[in-house]
């Protein structure tokens, strides 16, 4: 029985000479893997060159098969206007493919799920200003739909954040999993943050590297098998870059 469906890639290796696996998260059958054959034809209806991280995708494949899918049908669904083109935009899309791609592997279909990533990437391909904090925004939302979002509701000055219970602690847990008071008081701003009041929230490079260290490890601890990620210190990277060039921006203009 074949399969059609919107769908955004993830994760894509290299499996032969000229053919590769495609891990691809689809609105109806969550997330799938596909052999894909590098096209050689302009006319093949598979053009591997369409299997990049995050692009969107209409799908369409024997549902039936076991193992691998292979895809009968590939076309584009959205095509992205900055992303491929904004140095920080692509570092953080690179990154969200790879966090994406562990965080969902066991996921089940949702469609609200799939209408969550997808409306939030178009999002932030659209935005011209403000999105310095989307990351961070899509990673805490994404929590709710996953099923284990902490309850940050219950901050209190001077407790620790327990990363294993998801919830402030007056002492710190014997187990070690815990944010420090420092860190635990700028985490109740996740939960106000969303796309349109996000760049109200003025947080240094330094905070903001705070918490996505602490998003990953929460992550890490409630995902089984969640690896280290090593796109999170390219990501890290690029956005101390980019603090550095406003910041002499900023100097010249005075």
């Amino acid at each position: 029985m074949l399969q059609k469906s919107r769908a955004i890639v993830l994760h894509t290796i290299r499996y032969t000479d000229d053919t590769f696996i495609s891990n691809v998260l689809t609105e109806r059958c969550g997330v799938v893997g596909f052999i894909v054959r590098r096209s050689k034809s302009k006319k093949t209806a598979v053009k591997h060159t369409l299997f990049q991280p995050l692009t969107h995708l209409v799908l369409e494949w024997n549902a039936q098969s076991k193992g691998l899918a292979h895809p009968k049908s590939a076309q584009v669904d959205y095509a992205y206007r900055t992303l491929p083109y904004d140095h920080t935009k692509t570092g953080t899309a690179l990154f969200l493919a790879e966090f994406l791609s562990h965080a969902l592997r066991t996921e089940p279909p949702s469609a609200a799920l799939f209408e969550y990533i997808e409306s939030s990437l178009r999002w932030y391909d659209e935005a011209s200003s403000g999105y310095a904090n989307f990351h961070l925004t899509f990673l805490m939302r994404l929590l709710r739909l996953l099923g284990f979002r902490p309850d940050l509701g219950h901050y209190t000055d001077g407790y620790c954040f327990d990363l294993e219970a998801g919830c402030y602690c007056e002492t710190a847990p014997t187990h070690g999993n815990f944010v420090p008071p420092q860190q635990a008081r700028l985490m109740p701003q996740l939960l106000r943050m969303n796309y349109h009041n996000m760049h109200l929230f003025k947080l240094s490079g330094s905070e903001r590297q705070q918490l996505l260290n602490v998003i990953n490890k929460y992550y890490s601890l409630h995902v089984p098998n969640f690896p280290t990620l090593r796109s999170i210190e390219v990501l890290h990277e690029v956005y101390s870059a980019k603090q550095e060039v406003e910041k002499h921006t900023n100097a010249h203009q005075k």
